[in-house]
């Protein structure tokens, strides 16, 4: 979903509107992608843990115990000096749940949810039996490779 390197950009953005603990910076870009993606913890605590390390953000007593982080001074400059490259980040997002989420992907998105949930269901069931796994990720392939066929 991001290049390299823009996660940490995005993240202290998000610490610059307020502090925050791990689980909200995953519900905010959870939300700012309309529902449509969601970073895991495997991704934003190491973020976080690297923010903390380059002095560009630091943990804040929070609410119930949660290790809270909150932007520095240091991570307030660092955000002035690529406010270009934090902009265009935030640009890419923004067309991209614009695109995402108009009405015509809502139809794609609909039937992508009952391909998930056919697939997922009937391989749970299958989880035994291999030549029924290997039926659904046979007609799978085929189906991304008649979706790749499509012209543009």
């Amino acid at each position: 979903m991001f290049e390299q390197g823009d996660l940490r950009y995005v993240v202290l953005r998000l610490l610059e509107e307020k502090p925050r603990h791990g689980y909200e910076i995953i519900k905010a870009l959870e939300e700012r992608f309309g529902g449509n993606y969601a970073p895991s913890p495997g991704v934003v605590y190491p973020t976080l843990q690297l923010l903390e390390d380059l002095g560009y953000a630091r943990v804040v007593p929070g609410v119930e115990g949660k290790k809270t982080y909150e932007i520095t001074d240091e991570g307030r400059a660092y955000l002035a000096e690529n406010r270009e490259t934090v902009d265009s980040i935030f640009d890419r997002i923004s067309k991209l749940v614009g695109h995402f989420l108009d009405e015509p992907m809502t139809e794609v998105h609909a039937a992508f949810r009952t391909v998930g949930k056919a697939t997922y269901s009937r391989a749970t069931d299958a989880v035994q039996s291999p030549a029924v796994l290997r039926q659904i990720v046979d007609i799978l392939t085929r189906a991304a490779k008649e979706i790749d066929a499509i012209p543009r």
